[in-house]
């Protein structure tokens, strides 16, 4: 029994459409692009984030070895 809303033949695949030599030579540019573009842009604050960044990053880690430390005995 079959439906009449279903089709009895897959459809054909839709065809690609060819890009134009603009498109195709442009691609949108990546993430890494338009990150290290805005850096460089914003110099100085970028440079205090990642100093930022690093110190708490750091200090997380200093704070986890001193208080994961053993007890040995004395």
């Amino acid at each position: 029994m079959t439906d009449s809303t279903t089709p009895l033949e897959p459809s054909p695949a839709p065809t690609p459409e060819v890009a134009t030599p603009e498109v195709a030579a442009s691609p949108p540019p990546s993430f890494v692009k338009l990150a290290m573009r805005n850096m460089v842009r914003k110099g100085r604050q970028s440079l205090l984030h990642f100093g930022l960044t690093a110190v708490g990053f750091s200090t997380v880690l200093f704070l986890l070895a001193w208080f994961g430390r053993p007890s040995l005995p004395q």
